[in-house]
């Protein structure tokens, strides 16, 4: 008998024109990862009879919900979708803007050494992450929040799979950061997380959600830097408003230029835990800017 492997393990997705339903002949694209928990969850229904024997008689399953992560390295053009529909925006002339369309997949996950395959509807994406730090790779998280599993475990008659578009991932030595409008070269990592707050209603007589509602577009991070001056730490003291555009470029020369045009910083302390550089970490809090129409502004530039 043989075990499946974690080192044959593919994931696909295709978009859903009504939520929830696989279309009849899905396209699906890759999604690429480091790793991935998307699985099927059930609550409980447990009786609380009190019996003179002690004894529980009657436990049943409750309401069903999908939900889990993708770990991602982050790569030229194969995570478009996934960008468009954690912000709900759509991509116009190369620029990708916070919007209202909800947008759906299901989520394949594909063992192969095992022949099985295990299929999610109704996947929306919930919350996507982005981290840069010195000597590595960008990587990043994509949660998920889906309706429920396909019943079926085998390929669907018709279905074709798409091989990856971009190359290697984007790393934190091509590309710049600018913080209030100026380059800064002091940055020892900047962490970003987009959370939608999507959460599943259920009604009675279904196991699955009705429907789901989104919440509102709150985009944080950390920005960690070499404490050189009080010129960010009096940006926190003083409540003033700033900016941070982050600029990422591959091998080949593709390029996403990250810009958040109105920040506030929500912290900011130089702390001292040995006799080596100090850091300052600044929390910060993304704002809707009027001009940009937007809090995050995507623009992506092939090469």
């Amino acid at each position: 008998m043989a075990f499946a492997s974690g080192s044959n393990h593919g994931a696909f997705y295709v978009a859903e024109v009504t939520k929830g339903t696989t279309p009849a002949t899905p396209a699906f694209k890759p999604l690429r990862n480091t790793g991935i928990t998307l699985g099927l969850s059930k609550d409980s229904i447990q009786s609380e009879e009190i019996r003179q024997d002690r004894q529980i008689a009657c436990y049943r399953h409750g309401n069903r919900q999908v939900g889990g992560d993708a770990s991602i390295e982050f790569v030229w053009a194969d995570f478009d979708d996934m960008l468009e529909a954690a912000t709900c925006g759509t991509w116009t002339a190369n620029v990708l803007k916070v919007g209202t369309v909800r947008r759906s997949f299901t989520v394949e996950r594909f063992f192969s050494d095992i022949s099985t395959r295990i299929r999610y509807t109704g996947c929306e994406v919930n919350n996507l992450s982005l981290s840069i730090a010195p000597n590595a790779v960008v990587t990043g998280t994509i949660g998920f929040v889906g309706v429920d599993q396909d019943p079926s475990n085998t390929q669907i008659a018709g279905s074709t799979y798409a091989t990856a578009q971009g190359g290697c991932p984007f790393d934190s030595f091509s590309g710049t950061i600018s913080e209030g409008g100026s380059p800064i070269g002091s940055v020892t990592s900047v962490e970003l997380s987009l959370e939608n707050s999507i959460e599943q209603s259920f009604v009675v007589g279904s196991k699955v959600a009705a429907e789901s509602t989104i919440g509102r577009s709150n985009i944080t991070g950390t920005a960690t830097v070499y404490f050189e001056n009080m010129t960010m730490l009096n940006k926190f003291v003083n409540e003033t408003a700033s900016s941070l555009d982050l600029v990422l470029v591959n091998e080949a020369g593709d390029q996403y230029e990250i810009s958040l045009p109105t920040i506030k910083y929500t912290g900011g302390q130089p702390d001292v835990s040995g006799e080596g550089s100090i850091s300052l970490s600044m929390p910060f809090q993304a704002l809707y800017n009027a001009g940009a129409g937007s809090n995050i502004v995507i623009t992506r530039t092939p090469a």
